[in-house]
């Protein structure tokens, strides 16, 4: 294909899905035989908290070709703010919930030229934007892909349940204490997983018997740890937030109603002692292995990148979305004070 397609990085080392997410995009693209780069403002950058090797470019200011497709996530989307007017875009929404957080007033969504091309991660994303935003082209569907050589079962799986409770600490704290407190507890281990690598997390799931989603209060794009953890045997159960609705369709997921800690801990104890859970295990594996695989992520996404060239850009001298980094901080600041309080 020709021209590039540039995706928008930021710069953070806090573990963040969406960034690993779109530095994948970069590789799998370029894997494919696409010129595709990740653009961050400062020269050099890499994150530190995950294996970063994809091409990149850097400075506050890039010149696009008519041929370029700049990519963008949803919340660099500010009033009045087009990071490259007349030039081919695409918005990667990763959270549809937070679509119009940095722009509310917005009647023609996002407000740039050409309109832009939209890009999601689950059919619950997809859906929503298709009511929120009617007058732009149809979501393309990216499924994520889960690295099944990474994420598989281990040797020995030990009673065990584990969560992250990242998202939502108080709901792991009180999960923690219902368990606890319960005589079916005994001889089971408790497993709360933070600050550990990537490969440090599979080892966890690699050995453990359930798996507790608790996807974020404000909704889920996606909810990777949950399609991670079937991948590596485990069952799951939790809370599936919007965009983890699919994952929750697998053989071995079984959802809970939000904010019901006691039918959570009841369901945890019914998946320790549930019989037949060899075959449940194994089929909850195989149903991640046909849909979120590196092949399907690819075929998807070199569609979607074709319907973007399909569509009206021009050359344009471009200015990297850090630029406004303060005033979409402005924006969000009292939206997340509002989340980090519910949790």
């Amino acid at each position: 294909m020709a021209g590039r397609v540039i995706y928008i990085g930021a710069e953070s080392q806090i573990p963040v899905g969406g960034i690993r997410l779109a530095t994948d995009h970069v590789a799998t693209l370029v894997e494919a035989g696409v010129e595709a780069y990740r653009w961050t403002p400062t020269p050099g950058f890499r994150y530190t908290w995950f294996e970063d090797t994809v091409p990149t470019l850097s400075g506050w200011h890039l010149d696009l070709t008519e041929d370029d497709v700049l990519v963008l996530p949803e919340l660099a989307v500010l009033p009045g703010r087009d990071p490259a007017p007349g030039a081919r875009k695409v918005v990667l929404n990763q959270a549809h919930f937070l679509t119009f957080v940095t722009c509310p007033d917005i009647e023609d969504y996002p407000g740039w030229s050409p309109t832009p091309s939209l890009w999601t991660i689950s059919r619950e994303s997809a859906a929503v934007l298709a009511r929120a935003v009617p007058h732009l082209p149809p979501a393309d569907l990216i499924p994520n892909p889960v690295d099944t050589e990474v994420f598989r079962p281990g040797a020995h799986r030990r009673p065990s349940v584990a969560w992250m409770p990242r998202k939502r600490p108080a709901d792991g704290l009180l999960l923690r204490r219902i368990l606890r407190n319960d005589p079916r507890c005994a001889g089971v281990e408790l497993r709360e997983i933070k600050g550990l690598s990537h490969d440090g997390v599979a080892e966890v799931l690699a050995t453990t018997s359930v798996f507790v989603a608790f996807n974020s209060y404000a909704g889920e794009g996606f909810g990777l740890p949950a399609a991670e953890a079937l991948a590596a045997g485990c069952l799951v159960t939790g809370y599936p937030a919007g965009g983890g609705e699919e994952l929750f369709e697998a053989p071995a997921a079984w959802a809970v109603a939000e904010h019901r800690p006691t039918l959570l801990a009841d369901k945890v104890f019914e998946l320790l002692e549930m019989p037949g859970q060899e075959e449940l295990r194994a089929a909850g594996r195989q149903w991640i292995q046909e849909r979120y695989t590196r092949k399907v992520t690819s075929a998807s996404l070199l569609t979607a990148v074709a319907h973007a060239r399909s569509r009206p850009g021009g050359a344009c001298r471009a200015q990297h979305p850090a630029i406004w980094e303060p005033e979409v901080l402005k924006i969000i600041e009292p939206y997340t004070a509002s989340i980090q309080a519910a949790s």
